[in-house]
């Protein structure tokens, strides 16, 4: 199975100059709590709730005049929606994560895949759980 048939499309995203209270708006109005990022119609990070609060608010940030490219997660794991839903699910597993970000050859963000997604459609119980496991897995703490 493919990405493209199980990937959400017209997922809220916001630009690098909204603001951190803006994109925690969007979140809070769309209950969701993971954002792209983008500039014009390239991909260039995430934010999700936890960044606003480790790297914004603890960090004490203006959060109405602090632009979300400012603590947002540059380094991106994305892939085309084309790929199949196990090398989406390996990739998951060895960077422990939970979303895939879906561009095109162009760079352009057209949607994202969850580990929920993959769970509720690939029918495949074996590698969602085990998807799963090693996303969870503990990491040891860094220098």
């Amino acid at each position: 199975m493919k990405l493209i048939d199980i990937m959400t499309k017209n997922v809220e995203a916001v630009s690098v100059e909204t603001s951190i209270s803006a994109a925690a708006n969007v979140m809070a109005r769309h209950d969701i709590g993971f954002l792209p990022v983008i500039e014009g119609d390239k991909l260039v990070g995430t934010i999700t709730d936890r960044d606003i609060v480790v790297r914004g608010l603890a960090e004490n940030l203006n959060p109405t005049t602090t632009p979300v490219n400012e603590i947002m997660t540059k380094c991106l794991e994305a892939l085309s929606p084309d790929e199949d839903v196990e090398q989406a699910a390996a990739l998951m597993q060895e960077k422990q994560i939970r979303r895939l970000v879906l561009q095109d050859r162009d760079g352009r963000y057209v949607g994202v895949v969850s580990l929920g997604d993959i769970a509720q459609h690939a029918h495949d119980w074996k590698m969602s759980g085990e998807s799963l496991d090693k996303i969870c897995e503990p990491v040891a703490p860094g220098p």
